[in-house]
């Protein structure tokens, strides 16, 4: 006898019928979601307010960072390419932040927006956290880690993916 109360992920429904362990395995990456949606969405905005961040120089500027982490970087090259617009690269990352959170916490395009956010993470540790020492400090390269699941899962639950899914389902089956 099966005890415990799942929740159809087309209808977003409770149904009788699986165990806790399926439960919590079907809703394992919402917190990743959350916390990655968020953290995205608030590291855009941070960036888009902070008039400091998004100036060619100055202290906390982007384009002192960038020339700061220039010759300990994986990538010289993708760090030049940014420093002839400093500018333009930080609103291109913060803009490209907000777009990952949002899709992310609304499960909106899920496994494109994480992989933005994969790809962001990524060339963040091959440029600014490349220095790090043991490597382990550079938190970028968690959070590349922490994309990959969302990248190969994308949001089956609590998402407008899964929503939409279930919709198209349901037109396929009246038909």
């Amino acid at each position: 006898m099966t005890h415990g109360m799942r929740m159809d992920p087309h209808s977003g429904y409770l149904d009788e019928g699986r165990s806790w362990r399926d439960t919590a395995t079907r809703y394992a990456l919402v917190p990743l979601r959350v916390f990655l949606g968020v953290t995205f969405i608030y590291a855009g905005l941070d960036k888009l307010t902070d008039s400091a961040f998004l100036s060619d120089a100055g202290s906390g500027s982007i384009g002192d960072m960038m020339r700061a982490v220039r010759d300990s970087s994986a990538i010289p090259a993708l760090v030049d390419l940014s420093l002839k617009n400093p500018v333009g690269f930080g609103y291109a990352i913060a803009f490209g932040e907000l777009a990952v959170g949002i899709g992310t916490l609304i499960g909106l395009l899920a496994r494109l927006a994480a992989f933005g956010g994969a790809l962001i993470s990524l060339s963040l540790w091959l440029t600014v956290s490349w220095g790090a020492d043991p490597y382990y400090y550079g938190n970028d390269l968690v959070y590349l880690m922490a994309w990959l699941p969302l990248v190969l899962a994308g949001a089956s639950v609590f998402s407008i993916d899964a929503m939409l899914r279930s919709r198209r389902r349901q037109r396929a089956g009246a038909y």
